[in-house]
């Protein structure tokens, strides 16, 4: 029983990715416990998912690592590009310095958008706990425009109210500013999807309900037996389900490049130039 579904992961993890322009791609890491050499380590399990040219998601690639770094993240990417991962405008993961090199190592042109609710977590560290729902909400208002420029114009805008009372707040914000806040150089109708990883936390939970069961692996290639099924039994429901987002949104995202070339304009809708303007 087991060799045949070896046989079918295989065959799922080495498909050729012929569905794309990928202009979303969502990366992330969890890890699960494994013998190994007698004693009971941590695993690091890789999995990247998209939307493929028609909107509907896609389980792109799975993979086992020692460790999260920046080696086995080039790797894993550059795995999917030679299977024909293509087309990728926008990355969204949590923050990984390994995993950032690695997406402008093996993905030019491609931008990282840093989960804003990695980051929210991240920043409400540095707040006393009776100011952390005052500097959560106000954080959360730059995600509720409804333009780029509004979105650059009110981080400004938050970035002031913060230095006064919270100064090492207001520097973060100010230092991740174009990172989460790369979705705003693409379609409206895609923010709510793109601007965190949650669509991959949705996922990640699935695995785990699954993998909870085992609780410690026998070995590596039971943790991609059982972690790729649920995958593949994922990827063909999404298959046959609702569209993630509308073809047509998905080729207008395609034909915009968030790093122009020389000699470009620039698109009115990009945000970067906007965020280097409001931050000044």
């Amino acid at each position: 029983m087991a060799k045949s579904l070896d046989e079918e992961v295989a065959a799922f993890r080495s498909r050729t990715l012929d569905e794309g322009p990928y202009t979303y791609l969502w990366l992330d890491a969890l890890a699960v416990r494994v013998r190994e050499e007698g004693r009971i380590c941590k695993v690091c399990c890789v999995v990247a998912s998209a939307v493929n040219a028609e909107g509907h998601r896609e389980i792109l690639g799975l993979d086992v690592f020692t460790s999260e770094d920046e080696a086995a993240w080039t790797a894993f990417l550059r795995g999917l590009v030679g299977r024909g991962l293509s087309g990728v405008q926008l990355v969204v993961s949590d923050d990984h310095r390994g995993l950032v090199k690695a997406i402008d190592a093996t993905l030019p042109g491609a931008a990282w958008q840093r989960c804003r609710t990695h980051f929210m977590r991240n920043l409400l560290t540095r707040v006393p706990r009776s100011a952390q729902p005052f500097v959560a909400t106000l954080v959360r208002t730059i995600f509720a425009q409804p333009s780029a420029a509004e979105v650059a114009a009110q981080l400004a805008r938050v970035i002031e109210q913060l230095e006064g009372r919270f100064p090492e707040v207001a520097s973060m914000l100010e230092g991740a500013a174009p990172d989460i806040t790369a979705f705003a150089a693409l379609p409206v109708a895609h923010w709510r999807q793109i601007w965190s990883n949650n669509p991959q936390e949705r996922l990640n939970r699935e695995i785990r309900r699954r993998s909870d069961v085992v609780g410690i692996f026998p070995d590596r290639a039971a943790v991609v037996r059982l972690i790729g099924m649920v995958l593949a039994e994922q990827h063909d429901e999404w298959a046959v389900s609702r569209r993630y987002m509308s073809a047509d949104s998905l080729a207008a995202a395609a034909r915009r490049s968030l790093r122009l070339e020389p000699g470009e304009e620039q698109d009115e809708d990009a945000v970067g130039p906007l965020l280097e303007a409001a931050v000044a």
